[in-house]
């Protein structure tokens, strides 16, 4: 009897790249079903568009009343759990990529048992909640996550293992979005509104951005970003915005670009799967140097006025022989590149799991 395996998927579509090679590699398995639960058609669509073979079984879920579906927005977690509670309880394996399942664990008679293939890779604070230790089995991306885990008491040893980064294998090729050899700027603002360059200084940002010469600029904030703050306008001609689609999220904009301009976003780790100039945006002036919150700006210039951005972009290209060792370490410690691709290392770990626990 194949083993019954259920990807949960109640995240926004920007988590779906974590979770789905893995899917497709464990619904390619004779001796495996793959489930796919979500309250979003479009989440299911999406999903589906890369299963030409139609060897997932889609799941529907009912939906919380809500907005209308959409790829970046969905309906409560806690909601959408609650009021699918049956439907979800009887796989004995839940994959997900998102904590807000953990709540199922306090829930009398509830069995099921429940693996998080960690999302992004980056060192925020904000990836690491308490919630997190309810969870039987988690997967990272490399031993720094692992080592924080622990470090963190969000996991035993033996229940958080690396796994690797499965979204590399589905990620956009590189491509070209302007009529021009200029090179490529990304900006990428997060959406936590403490340490987010966009929130208080947006404006002052986009100024400098659209009087900057000689450059294309990609902006594609975070979709969580894009979804709370008034729609990104400009007239500008050498400017991209994306507020948000399928291009902001399968890493079309960090493998097409040259530079990358940021402040906490993971996607920086992303960006550095080919190691290239990276530039930090300290407009709120925080004490980062010692805090591991920020362990990535070690990696490249760091500005705390926007007016310093047209003189770092002159001189990243001199100074980037400078922050390769550093960047190819960082992303030794942040994301294990394993000899065998990520979902087939994560798919085994995920039966050998399923299996144990029947």
């Amino acid at each position: 009897m194949p083993t019954p395996i259920a990807f949960l998927a109640i995240a926004e579509a920007q988590q779906l790249y974590h979770w789905l090679p893995t899917a497709l590699e464990l619904a390619g398995r004779d001796d495996v079903r793959v489930s796919i639960l979500s309250p979003s058609r479009q989440i299911l669509d999406l999903a589906l568009s890369y299963d030409p073979q139609e060897r997932f079984e889609p799941i529907l879920l009912r939906r919380p009343p809500c907005g209308p579906d959409s790829l970046f927005r969905q309906p409560s977690r806690l909601a959408t759990l609650l009021l699918n509670y049956p439907a979800i309880r009887r796989f004995p394996v839940l994959v997900t990529t998102e904590i807000s399942s953990a709540w199922l664990k306090h829930i009398p008679g509830f069995s099921s048992r429940i693996v998080v293939i960690k999302h992004g890779a980056g060192d925020r604070e904000g990836g690491y909640r308490r919630r997190h230790a309810l969870i039987d089995l988690t997967l990272v991306a490399g031993e720094k996550d692992r080592r924080r885990m622990i470090e963190q008491k969000l996991s035993e040893p033996g229940n958080v293992v690396v796994g690797g980064y499965a979204k590399f294998e589905i990620c956009a090729e590189r491509q070209r979005y302007f009529d021009n050899e200029w090179p490529t700027l990304f900006y990428n603002p997060h959406f936590d509104t403490k340490l987010s360059s966009w929130p208080a200084h947006g404006p002052n940002v986009l100024a400098a951005l659209e009087a900057l010469e000689g450059w294309n600029v990609i902006i594609a904030p975070h979709t969580k970003l894009a979804q709370r703050t008034p729609p990104i306008t400009t007239t500008a001609p050498h400017i991209r915005v994306d507020m948000g689609s399928h291009h902001s999220i399968d890493m079309s904009y960090t493998m097409s670009s040259d530079i990358y301009l940021g402040d906490v976003s993971s996607q920086v780790y992303e960006f550095l799967l080919r190691p290239r100039p990276c530039i930090f945006l300290n407009l709120n002036r925080c004490a980062w140097r010692d805090d591991p919150a920020f362990a990535h700006w070690h990696l490249g210039q760091v500005i705390e006025d926007i007016a310093d951005l047209p003189a770092a972009l002159a001189r990243a290209a001199d100074l980037q022989p400078g922050f390769v060792d550093a960047q190819e370490a960082a992303m030794t410690d942040s994301i294990d590149q394993f000899p065998i691709p990520a979902s087939t290392r994560q798919a085994d770990i995920i039966l050998d799991f399923a299996r144990a626990a029947r």
